[in-house]
């Protein structure tokens, strides 16, 4: 049996809360020599360094046995049952231009299943927690997947894969042939939050490729435990590691993925 999974979201929570004061207290105050670009138009901040040793700092104070994956550190890994999945700054660009949708994601996993994640934008104060088989939540209250089924009504979320430019063609075709069928498409610059988003029904489904564990762990368990799906653009696990992901109540998911598996061969 996992440890009481309660008990790994309250860590994960006062983790999020804790980084996310670190993160609000510097918005708007980044110099450039406090900027690195890990790639082209990558970039990484003192403060992605700062808020995921504020994170880490915290949940080995708990459980220095347990497994970690970091954004920036990458892997400490203990043969344990227990992983960590951590995005200490999920929208990174978002915080550099002072853009306030950006968050702080966590999620603790047991033998490979997700039991509890955390997401937390402080910009906005808004947290969004779930349990395995214990429902979803934004600020404490219970949240639920849009129950709209019509898929012409559908708002939608999506990242464009700036790091996989050699998907580009697929993914415009992708695009138009969803967007020429939905109400509209979104593109706000953090995955977490987008899972996150589509979990309390502001949208009613997301697609994204080229992702990161750390980038999708925490949203896709809150988003399952809201009543929504998520997959590979097969309908296939394995999203985690393959980083295509659709997401969205069950109606808005089946037609994402009837429609990016016509395009993506996964």
């Amino acid at each position: 049996m996992p440890e009481e999974s309660q008990q790994l979201l309250s860590i994960a929570v006062a983790a999020c809360r804790e980084a996310g004061g670190l993160l609000l207290e510097n918005f708007g105050q980044l110099t450039a020599a406090a900027v690195d670009e890990k790639a082209k138009n990558d970039f990484v901040t003192a403060l992605d360094r700062a808020s995921e040793k504020a994170v880490i700092d915290l949940i080995r104070s708990r459980y220095p046995e347990h497994d970690i994956l970091a954004e920036e550190s990458g892997a400490a890994l203990r043969n344990s049952d227990y992983r960590w999945i951590i995005d200490p700054l999920d929208g990174t660009t978002n915080f550099i231009k002072q853009i306030p949708f950006f968050a702080i994601s966590i999620a603790v996993f047991y033998r490979g299943q997700a039991q509890a994640a955390a997401v937390f934008n402080p910009a906005l104060g808004e947290l969004f927690t779930a349990l395995r088989h214990g429902g979803a939540f934004l600020n404490g209250k219970a949240i639920q997947v849009s129950s709209q089924n019509d898929f012409s009504r559908a708002f939608l979320a999506t990242g464009f894969p700036h790091h996989a430019k050699f998907h580009l063609p697929p993914f415009v075709r992708a695009f138009s042939d969803i967007f020429y069928h939905a109400a509209g498409v979104r593109r706000l610059g953090s995955a977490a939050l987008d899972l996150c988003y589509t979990a309390c029904g502001r949208f009613e489904g997301f697609w994204e490729l080229g992702l990161k564990p750390w980038d999708i762990a925490g949203g896709s368990l809150i988003l399952q435990e809201a009543g929504g799906q998520v997959s590979d653009f097969r309908g296939a696990d394995g999203y985690l590691d393959s980083g295509f992901v659709a997401a969205g109540n069950p109606a808005t998911h089946l037609r994402l993925i009837e429609i990016l598996s016509h395009h993506f061969e996964v």
